[in-house]
């Protein structure tokens, strides 16, 4: 059985690289049949709302609505619930998908047996 692994990214737009390496390990990780829970947190969190992913661009890189769509097919993506609630967002705000969560959740997560946790 493949290993669960938990991406966070921390980061918005302000830091393409970054933002798109957390989408592309947490989608390469998808494809290849890891449990993926991506989480969006600090800026990251405008993510999951729609139409964010879609005008984010970067040369060289894959769509970041291309690497979400791949996260979803088998995982989740989840925004932290305080980084949503400081940038008003809500859940009816987000893109198909897409939910809300707090810490207790992401602990849980990475503190699961075999998994995996990278922070972006």
């Amino acid at each position: 059985m493949p290993r669960s692994l938990v991406v966070k990214v921390t980061c918005g737009a302000d830091d393409a690289e970054r933002l798109n390496q957390g989408f592309t390990v947490a989608a390469a990780a998808a494809v290849a049949g890891a449990e993926v829970s991506l989480w969006l947190t600090g800026d990251a969190a405008w993510f999951g709302t729609p139409g964010r992913a879609e005008a984010f661009e970067l040369e060289l890189a894959t769509p970041l609505d291309q690497l979400m769509a791949a996260v979803l097919t088998s995982g989740t993506v989840t925004v932290c619930s305080q980084c949503a609630a400081r940038r008003d967002i809500g859940a009816a705000d987000l893109r198909e998908g897409v939910t809300i969560a707090g810490a207790a959740v992401f602990a849980e997560q990475v503190l699961g047996d075999g998994v995996q946790a990278l922070v972006y």
